[in-house]
């Protein structure tokens, strides 16, 4: 069984081998798996469950909200009844807004806790970093919010938006509103890099003009020059991907600088009511966000949402896209393990096509052969009372297409 090169190995080596793969497995019983890869523990009367979030450092702004929703939809849940008859027992661990860190906290929930699945990540870097660790290990993430696309895994569940249900339909809006020409402002990491070269290629296409394009380092407070940049190209509009808190400094700066939203408005896809709250109303009011959900959507599903979320949390806690999209991604995760009557992971993806969930951004369905969902497209404006309220969407879901197959001008990005 353990072999190096043709060569078997020394009955010792062979001792110590097995008692590491025992180590890593756990000693408890379970469901076995039957793809070979980490079982969940499904021994007892619970069943586990990882939320994987940045409860410090830089994305701290967005992710402990994002935490606080999948931890209201498991105390949701098991109040209902749990599932399959277990109750979840969420095991919550901070990724430190450090990707190598989100990688080894994955490991950890998976070999040691035994999850049955995992719930978070925000950045595309600390996606990108964990995704060799499901698929090594054969195990699911639920991965909430919007990105670049151009990705698609067999162990990852796709449940914010992809690049044609947000950034596209975007600058469809701009371009619908006369914009044509922008200024692209990012965080230097994968999904602005990646973002903006969608971006660029749609504008190509298009009879747009890209008149200038910079990025700074994640966490960055410094905005001056990009700002003075942004002023000087006298661009139409300005499309962010900054995350985190560098929201903070360069929404001041840009006010500080004399720009407005109705002069050269920016539209914004990692900006929600929550970080509206945290950089400040007098710096936002009138810009754009372009999302799936918004807490102003109506519907009687939201309606239950922010009553249940502010009743938990706080009457003057905001919920937002990210949050909403990790909310129902335990409820789509529910869905599937009861359809397949079954925890395992196999199982659970064969029985994902086709899922449905009343949720509160509308009607969400589960697209088996992306592992994405269907969603509505939303633009919305910021108002003075740190409320978003849409002025467009799409009038009904949009199917994923993650690598922009559906569009000519896309060829060559994947």
């Amino acid at each position: 069984m353990f072999r190096i090169r043709g060569r078997r190995m020394p009955a010792l080596a062979v001792a110590l081998a097995v008692a590491v793969a025992l180590a890593g497995c756990g000693s408890k019983t379970g469901e076995n798996s039957s793809s070979g890869g980490a079982a969940a523990d499904t021994s007892g009367d619970t069943v586990k469950v990882g939320l994987l979030n940045s409860l410090s450092g830089t994305m701290a702004i967005s992710e402990v909200t994002v935490r606080d929703a999948l931890q209201l939809a498991v105390d949701e849940i098991n109040a209902a009844g749990g599932v399959l008859g277990k109750r979840l027992q969420p095991i919550s661990e901070d990724g430190a807004s450090d990707w190598p860190t989100f990688a080894e906290k994955a490991e950890k929930l998976i070999r040691e806790d035994r999850v049955a699945a995992v719930f978070g990540c925000w950045t595309s870097a600390s996606r990108k970093a964990v995704k060799p660790v499901f698929e090594k290990n054969k195990a699911l993430l639920f991965y909430p919010v919007q990105y670049e696309g151009l990705e698609q895994s067999p162990y990852i569940f796709y449940t914010g938006a992809t690049t044609n249900q947000q950034i596209v339909p975007a600058l469809d809006y701009l371009r619908a509103q006369g914009k044509t020409s922008i200024y692209l402002v990012g965080s230097d990491y994968v999904f602005p890099r990646t973002a903006n070269k969608i971006i660029k290629a749609y504008a190509a296409a298009n009879g747009m003009t890209v008149l200038g394009e910079d990025y700074a380092p994640l966490g960055s407070t410094e905005f001056g020059t990009i700002v003075n940049k942004v002023k000087a190209s006298k661009a139409s509009a300005v499309f962010n991907t900054l995350n985190g808190d560098s929201n903070v400094a360069f929404f001041k700066e840009y006010k500080s600088a004399g720009l407005t939203a109705a002069a050269m408005p920016v539209i914004s896809v990692s900006i929600a009511e929550e970080e509206v709250k945290s950089i400040g109303t007098q710096y936002l009011d009138g810009q754009l966000t372009a999302w799936n959900y918004y807490q102003t959507t109506p519907g009687a599903a939201n309606e239950k949402f922010v009553q249940a979320y502010k009743a938990r949390y706080g009457a003057d806690k905001p919920t937002s896209d990210p949050m909403e999209a990790a909310y129902i991604s335990v409820y789509l995760w529910k869905a599937m393990v009861e359809k397949a009557g079954s925890f395992d992971v196999e199982k659970v993806k064969a029985a994902a096509d086709g899922i449905t969930f009343d949720a509160p951004e509308g009607l969400v369905t589960v697209d088996g052969a992306t592992q994405h969902i269907y969603k509505t497209a939303r633009i919305g404006k910021i108002g003075p009372d740190g409320l978003i309220t849409e002025v467009w969407n799409s009038g009904q879901p949009v199917k994923p297409d993650p690598y922009l197959k559906g569009y000519t001008w896309a060829t060559e990005l994947s």
